[in-house]
């Protein structure tokens, strides 16, 4: 295991350097906004959790979770960071934020206030009488906001124990109340900072302080938007002042978590522009921040989802270093510049072998289920979330532990088996497409099923009638096959299981592949045309394309079209293993006559069960596709080395590592 790295981060070391090069640079220099971009469910809030457990027992970090319920406006989210920062570590004196507090408290409650001619006497005298009445029932300022926010600062899903105790023990140490300056001299050092920023009118101190608490309760929206960017420079300027004094960290951990949301889009805002009205508009040193944020969403604030009008493309997460965001960041002219995106990527089969042998491979009942781990792969795509749901039915079902025909039988109806999260039972599928495809309604699903029987979605919503739209939505929420597809396919654990629903409304699968087949004929696309004709189980019509195109196209390029058209989603039976499947098909594998047309119908058959991960968990039926591929090696007279490769390749199974596209 990567040195410090938790589940959520194995084979993502590249954000551990990326971090750890960023908490050692000068406090000044300059840092990106790292943002954790994929799908729900592909291990942001893992990554969360393990950046938390490697690096927050020796510096000061803090934790926000922006995807609850409770509405945490930017004031209270920067008081909770603040407060979880201030916690003292023995590495580092205590840190202080002055200049925030000082802000918060004066925009807090309503002063009675309109003016100076009333006197600073009772400007100070409402300022301390608030000070004292908090600090009376919280301890200390900052820690009344934790009454309102602390809901946002759960510990991130899939947190380790060991992550779970560092992150307590920076809440628990950071309530102690602050020693340091009395209010008056707090107020006076902090009132002149407000009054000499470029974003208060009034240069009076005093009156800058009055300033900021009628935006608050009397301003309108332009108002209010000034007072958060007033906080945000403050909070940043607090961080400067801690990092210049003796025995100071050179730099902060932030961890935000589900920034999709309303109030986490707002605050990235805020944070990107005080950062850059500091840095490059009044010419400052960059704040020491080192950021590390995560979204499900396309941001809105990056333009359209397709990314044309952003100059940002993201990149993957295992080369993540500070060198790369300063090779490829836009000019510094732009706000741009300090975003680094990193879109992360399914675990390969090793990362699924090891996450399973470290949860199942301790217990002796539950140990024989790690030879499950290809099939796992497979099945998931290699999403994180998944995985981890597939190990849980796995625990909980009391599943045939030994590999065999009950297993496969079993297997083949895992998408229906219950999982129990909580005091909630639901389905697997349920369960899974819950998660992936919240904030959808049930109309919409079904939408998307129908869709989905199309390998590239935008085919499908154009052709089965459901406009771009739902195109449009599965691209910003990161639903669709990662970098390096050749088609913009769903992403295959949630299209797997879409088809499966689909295949419950025989009628909507029929209408959806004679919609698409009959698109793709118009098209002269034969093998996209074939691919549709074989989900709706006409073996014949496939079969003689096959056959003729395996007299007249060289054999390499016959292997690919036909890997096309028998990956194909079925919907068989629910019941029996790949054997009883081949079976229900007329077909028990290729024939031992030496005819095309038998050879390639058995071929046909054999490869499309094979394909289907819950049709054949074991890829049983190798050797029969292997020997398909050797008779017809029997039927050409040259250009057979091709053939030979293949039936060796299904003899000699090796699992690929980084797709589901094939076994």
């Amino acid at each position: 295991m990567e040195p410090g790295a938790g589940l959520g981060l194995r084979g993502r070391s590249g954000i551990v350097s990326l971090v750890d090069v960023c908490l050692r640079e000068p406090p000044g220099a300059d840092r990106p906004v790292t943002m954790l971009l994929g799908p729900r469910g592909s291990g942001a809030s893992e990554a969360h959790s393990a950046l938390m457990e490697r690096f927050g027992p020796e510096h000061p970090f803090a934790y926000v979770n922006f995807g609850g319920t409770q509405t945490l406006l930017p004031r209270y989210a920067l008081a909770l960071l603040a407060r979880q920062l201030e916690r003292k570590l023995p590495r580092y004196g205590r840190s202080r934020f002055p200049l925030l507090s000082l802000g918060l408290l004066a925009s807090d409650q309503e002063l009675r206030i309109r003016s100076l001619a009333e006197g600073r006497h009772a400007v100070q005298r409402q300022l301390d009488h608030f000070q004292h009445a908090n600090e009376a029932r919280y301890g200390d300022y900052l820690a009344a906001f934790f009454e309102v926010g602390m809901g946002a600062v759960g510990i991130p899903e899939g947190a380790s124990v060991v992550a779970l105790a560092v992150f307590q023990d920076a809440l628990r140490r950071g309530r102690n109340r602050l020693p340091g300056l009395g209010l008056t001299g707090r107020l006076t050092t902090g009132a002149h900072w407000f009054g000499a920023h470029p974003l208060t009118r009034n240069r009076d101190p005093w009156e800058a302080l009055v300033e900021l608490n009628l935006w608050r309760h009397e301003g309108d929206e332009q108002e209010h938007e000034r007072l958060d960017r007033l906080l945000f420079s403050a909070f940043l300027e607090d961080l400067r002042r801690n990092t210049a004094r003796s025995f100071m960290p050179r730099s902060y951990l932030l961890l935000l978590d589900n920034c999709h949301s309303e109030y986490g889009r707002r605050f990235l805002d805020l944070l990107v522009r005080a950062r850059h009205d500091d840095a490059v508009i009044t010419g400052g040193a960059c704040d020491p921040l080192t950021v590390v944020a995560s979204t499900n969403r396309w941001l809105p604030r990056w333009g359209p989802a397709t990314g044309d009008a952003w100059p940002w493309q993201s990149r993957g997460p295992d080369r993540a270093s500070l060198a790369d965001w300063n090779d490829h960041r836009p000019t510094r002219d732009s706000e741009d510049t300090w975003w680094y995106p990193l879109r992360l990527r399914d675990l390969n089969l090793d990362e699924v072998r090891i996450r399973i042998e470290l949860q199942l491979g301790g217990n002796p009942e539950l140990a024989p289920y790690t030879r499950l781990a290809p099939f796992v792969h497979r099945l998931t795509g290699g999403l994180p979330r998944a995985v981890q749901q597939i190990l849980d039915v796995l625990r909980q079902s009391g599943a045939p532990a030994e590999s065999g025909p009950d297993q496969d039988r079993w297997l083949r109806t895992l998408p229906e088996q219950p999982l129990v999260s909580g005091e909630v039972t639901r389905t697997l599928t349920e369960t899974a497409l819950s998660h992936l495809l919240r904030g959808l309604d049930p109309i919409e699903r079904a939408m998307l099923a129908e869709c989905a029987a199309a390998r590239d979605l935008s085919v499908g919503t154009r052709v089965v009638g459901h406009g771009d739209a739902l195109f449009g939505e599965m691209r910003a929420r990161w639903l669709l096959a990662g970098p390096g597809s050749l088609v913009p396919m769903l992403h295959p654990w949630l299209r797997r299981l879409l088809l499966r629903q689909l295949a419950g409304r025989p009628d909507d699968w029929d209408t959806a592949h004679e919609l698409l087949s009959d698109y793709y004929r118009a098209e002269d696309r034969p093998v996209e045309e074939m691919y549709h004709q074989l989900a709706l189980h006409r073996f014949d019509e496939v079969v003689e394309h096959l056959v003729r195109r395996f007299r007249t196209v060289p054999a390499a390029q016959w292997i690919s079209e036909f890997d096309i058209i028998t990956s194909a989603p079925n919907r068989l039976p629910l019941t029996g293993g790949p054997l009883e499947l081949l079976a229900s098909l007329g077909s028990r594998g290729p024939e031992r006559a030496i005819d095309s047309a038998a050879a390639v119908r058995g071929l046909v058959t054999a490869r499309w069960v094979w394909s289907d991960p819950l049709a054949d968990p074991g890829m049983r039926l190798g050797d029969m596709i292997a020997d398909g591929f050797t008779q017809l090696s029997q039927l050409r007279r040259n250009d057979i080395v091709p053939l030979f490769n293949e039936a060796d390749r299904y003899r000699n199974w090796r699992h690929p590592q980084t797709t589901a596209g094939e076994g």
